[in-house]
Parts: structure tokens; sequence; C-alpha cells
């Protein structure tokens, strides 16, 4: 039987595909390629060896989805696919409520049809809100977002565990990701983001690559040790990893769960900056401006849910991260 990945030719999506395969399993991909590019599953196949099937199709478009669902036996999904540009979101709430929840929808009622009822879905700690408390365990309660992706994420999970409570036949799981950053050690996928990214290590490889002339540092007066904000870095292999992990536990029938994946630990924008500059000798010029809106100061997790119970835990380090960022940035300066 085969996994299907949605948005599997995405950053997240790409790095799972590999860690899938690695693994022994089957994988579908479907991707309408908007914001991906089908060169990462020719780079995945380079690097696990084989051929990966592939279906260029929206998840809005029920008659597509249903002939991928009719011509591949599928068992269970991962879902990535879904827009994810938080400063976007805000100017186009209608894009994103359309795509990311009918989009859904319509993955949830198809699947339903073929009776497949296993479903990861990648979800984001945007749905704490400004945290309760920190570290952020699975048991704080979900906050107001600040933003429509987040609102998106929050809405999808609520309607996963609706679903789930109506028909315990389902096996949900839902893992809020922190900040995933770096990239394949191959140096073949990486982060590959359309236009200015949003995202800070991208901007930072983009600025040591030349194509950014300097980093924005967005507000340095945050209640933190440097005044500038902290997040929870997690190396996207250990993330992909997190997803096999799910993937396993999803023969023990778990029902409905919500893990944390992060690594507890939480960095300081500057600190990316100079471990950055430490792991790859170029110096990034930065300027200060002031604090976006909807930013909070403070965001990491305690992931030991997932370790106890998915037998996962991150083992990749700030250096590393900043290391492989940098090799995939250095090969593809113009992305793929």
């Amino acid at each position: 039987m085969s996994i299907l990945v949605t948005g599997g030719a995405g950053f997240i999506g790409s790095h799972t595909v590999v860690e899938l395969v690695n693994a022994g399993h089957e994988v579908v991909v479907v991707d309408n390629l908007v914001n991906a590019s089908e060169k990462s599953l020719e780079r995945v196949e380079q690097i696990v060896g084989k051929k990966i099937t592939f279906y260029k199709v929206d998840i809005q478009d029920r008659e597509a989805l249903n002939e991928v669902f009719e011509k591949e036996k599928i068992d269970s999904c991962i879902h990535f696919a879904g827009l994810k540009a938080v400063g976007e979101s805000v100017v186009k709430p209608l894009e994103y409520y359309t795509n990311n929840i009918s989009g859904t929808l319509v993955l949830l009622d198809v699947m339903r049809k073929h009776n497949v009822k296993n479903i990861v879905f990648s979800s984001s700690a945007t749905v704490y809100g400004n945290p309760a408390f920190i570290p952020i365990t699975e048991e704080c309660p979900k906050g107001q977002c600040t933003n429509p992706y987040g609102w998106t994420k929050s809405m999808l999970e609520q309607i996963l565990s609706d679903v789930w409570f109506a028909d315990k036949e389902w096996n949900v799981i839902l893992l809020r990701y922190f900040n995933p950053i770096g990239a394949h050690e191959s140096g073949l996928i990486g982060e590959n983001p359309n236009g200015i990214p949003n995202n800070l290590m991208p901007y930072i490889t983009q600025v040591a690559v030349g194509k950014l002339k300097q980093l924005s540092v967005f507000g340095d007066d945050y209640d933190t040790p440097d005044g500038t904000g902290v997040r929870d870095y997690i190396h996207v292999v250990d993330l992909a990893v997190g997803h096999v992990r799910a993937m396993e536990k999803m023969k023990e029938n778990p029902g409905l769960k919500i893990y944390n994946l992060g690594t507890g630990k939480g960095s300081s924008v500057l600190d990316i900056v100079k471990n950055f500059e430490a792991a790859t000798g170029v110096k990034i010029p930065y300027v200060i401006k002031e604090r976006r809106a909807g930013d909070i100061a403070t965001c990491y997790a305690d992931a030991s849910l997932a370790e106890k119970e998915l037998h996962w835990k991150a083992e990749r380090d700030l250096k590393k991260m900043c290391e492989d960022s940098w090799r995939f940035q250095k090969n593809n300066p113009n992305g793929y």
C-alpha cells in the first residue's frame, strides 16, 4: 500500500518523501506546483535512487484527486498541501481560506469515499497564538491566531478532530511544527521560496549568496536575551523523520493524537546569524527594523510527548542546520 503525500514537492514534503522511501514505504505525491518545482522530485529520485509516482493535481480538483485514488492503492495520507506565507495570508485571506480549507475538505471527502481513514496533518505552532506558557506542551490551550494562515491550521485541526469524533475508524495525527530550517545534506533539495523569502533562513542564505543586500531584523526590543525574537528552529530532516514515526504510529490505530515537533530550545534571530557566520565563514550584514505586526517574543516547544510516544527526538543542531542550508543555497544560487 502507498502513502499519499499532498504537497510532496514542497520544502517539508520533499524531505519527508526521502525519509519515507528510505524507511521502505511506497509513496504517491500530488502537488499543484503553485509554490514548488517538479525539479525537487527529480532531485528526490536522485537521492533515493528510484522513481517517485507523481500527479500534478490540485487537491481542490475533486475529479482529478478521485482518479489518483482509483489508480493507486492508497492506505494513508500525509497532508502538507496549502498556502503558507504568513504575511501574504493577511493580504489575501480569501485565497488562503479557500485553498487551505476547501482543499482539505475535498481531500477528506475523497479519502472517506475510498475508505482511506489515516491522516497525518501538517499543522503549526502558530495555533498556540501568544502561548499561555513556555515551553509549550500539547496541553497548552490554543490561542488567538495572529494571521489567516494560522487560523486555517487551527480550523483544520478542529475539522479533523470532529471527523475523528464522528467516526472512530479514522486515525488523525496532528503534528504542530515549530520553525523548520536546514536542507538535505546532499545539497540537492532545500527551501526554494518564490520571490523574496518570508522565512529567516532562506533570507540569510540569499544575503550570503549576494542576491539580497542585507537581512532585516524585525524588532530588537523584545523581552529576550538579545532583544530579538526567539523561536524553536528544527532541522527539516528531523521534522521529516517525525512524519515517518507518525506513520508507524498509525499501525496502533491511535485515534486522535497531537504532537509538537521541535527541539525544545529557543534561539534568537541574532543567534541564527552568529551560528550561520560561524558555520560558513560568510558575514551577514543586517539592519534593525520595526517589529512586525503579529510577531510574538518567544516560542519554543516541549517535545517530550513525541519522544515518549513516537520514539522521536530532534538530533541535528543549529550548526548543522546552518551548514546544510548554506550548501543548498550555494549549489543552487537561483533555486531549482
